[in-house]
């Protein structure tokens, strides 16, 4: 099994090739949408690459969760419920949830999408298999 340096590799070659952006861009803390420009039509060729690259099946919205933010019992008033923050902890169990609990508003929601939290999702599927 790689170990989290070596996944953080090649999810760097994913996110070079995906994104067009240079390698010292890519860091853990760096976000895939505000700091690497990456837009919806991106993640989809990024799960492409991290799929081909650790030999692994990523299920459609199991990376990123998909129908939270149009939800209304998850999100009301622009920010996620408290039902919505425990549907964000289900689905998203490799990320760190910690910094975006202070304030959930909808408009940071993009922020919890780090390199770091790509990381930890594949480390914890390539466990997994």
């Amino acid at each position: 099994m790689p170990d989290r340096e070596e996944i953080f590799s090649k999810v760097k070659e994913s996110l070079v090739e995906a994104l067009s952006v240079d390698e010292d861009e890519v860091t853990m803390e760096a976000s895939l949408t505000r700091d690497l420009g990456a837009e919806s039509i991106d993640f989809l060729d990024i799960v492409f690459r991290l799929e081909k690259s650790f030999g692994i099946k990523i299920p459609r919205g199991d990376l990123f969760p998909e129908n939270l933010l149009t939800n209304p019992e998850f999100v009301q008033d622009g920010k996620f419920t408290t039902g919505g923050m425990v549907e964000l902890k289900k689905r998203m169990p490799f990320a760190d949830l910690s910094k975006f609990e202070k304030n959930p508003a909808v408009g940071a929601f993009g922020d919890i999408f780090t390199v770091g939290m790509v990381v930890g999702y594949i480390q914890a599927r390539v466990k997994a298999n």
